[in-house]
């Protein structure tokens, strides 16, 4: 008889949490080493693998934490619930316990990428033209986005609105860097970006994290150039002749240059005269190029100690 009834609460916890893949869960920190975390839910127990730690992370015990449900097994022992702190779906979870648009399906989650305790960055789309997903997310003076950062301890979100145009949405992946041109090129998956040059490091990020993270977001290959690299591209652009090799002229004797993709064959004079046009082409479009991005730092400058000063004169 005793066996039947444990036998039937085993049964009862499974079929609780048998449906609860996908789900949050808070719990308390039991114990911890090297294979795995072990918490209480309460009535059952849940484990959380080492690969689904936050690295850095350190489990104390008695420690309260939420955690994102991946699998539910069913064993003779009872439910074994696997739980994560690094699944994207957690940052989904938490989002929905601080926003009410979330939960009640006016802001959509469209899409997340995350380097657990690092940084995240997830997209949102509003289904309410009166509602600003982003502004949502973040909350009166960031309070929601601060409870999810806390809870992550600390990890750093960026917030983006989602665009069904690849160009518009790599652009607005890439913050917080300023975006000039976005290219895409549906042929190889690559979207070219081109910043301007003192934006360069921002939009990649340290060790190319924002870079990385805007493409798992966007699931475009991310390709950032600075202005003055890509005037200095463009000015060696349909250069047919600057390929090739050099051979011994049939007639002459003398040694032309043989452009590779064909065409008349140039003569030592010709080839050099030829290369030092372009070279004073080359450094001609990369110093107007500089010309322009001096401009747009100096106007970029300008717009941030505007704003800056207009928001140390809003009432507290």
């Amino acid at each position: 008889m005793n066996q039947r009834i444990r036998e039937a609460e085993r049964e009862m916890k499974y079929e609780e949490y048998a449906g609860r893949e996908g789900d949050i869960v808070t719990g308390i920190i039991q114990q911890t080493d090297a294979r795995y975390t072990l918490l209480d839910l309460g009535r059952v127990e849940a484990l959380m693998p080492q690969a689904e730690q936050v690295p850095y992370e350190r489990p104390e015990p008695g420690a309260r934490v939420k955690a994102y449900i991946v699998e539910v097994r069913k064993t003779a022992k009872g439910p074994q619930i696997v739980t994560s702190r690094t699944h994207p779906g957690l940052i989904k979870r938490l989002f929905e316990l601080e926003v009410p648009e979330i939960a009640d399906g006016v802001v959509e989650i469209k899409a997340c990428a995350r380097e657990p305790g690092a940084r995240t960055k997830i997209a949102v789309l509003s289904n309410d033209s009166n509602v600003d997903p982003v502004g949502a997310c973040v909350g009166a003076r960031g309070a929601r986005v601060r409870m999810v950062v806390n809870e992550l301890r600390g990890e750093k979100i960026d917030i983006v609105p989602y665009s069904d145009e690849p160009a518009d949405f790599v652009m607005k992946a890439l913050s917080p860097a300023k975006v000039k041109e976005v290219r895409i090129h549906e042929d190889t998956g690559t979207a070219e970006v081109i910043v301007p040059d003192y934006q360069l490091s921002l939009a990649i990020g340290k060790e190319g994290q924002n870079a990385r993270l805007a493409a798992r977001l966007t699931g475009w290959r991310v390709d950032i150039k600075s202005e003055t690299q890509l005037a200095e591209e463009e000015a060696y652009a349909n250069q047919d002749w600057a390929e090739g090799e050099w051979v011994v002229d049939a007639e002459s004797g003398e040694q032309v240059w043989q452009p590779a993709e064909g065409g008349e064959a140039m003569s030592a004079e010709a080839y050099a005269q030829a290369a030092e046009d372009l070279d004073e082409n080359v450094a001609e479009a990369v110093a107007e190029a500089e010309v322009v991005v001096e401009a747009e730092a100096i106007v970029d400058a300008e717009e941030q100690v505007a704003e800056e000063e207009s928001g140390s004169a809003d009432p507290a």
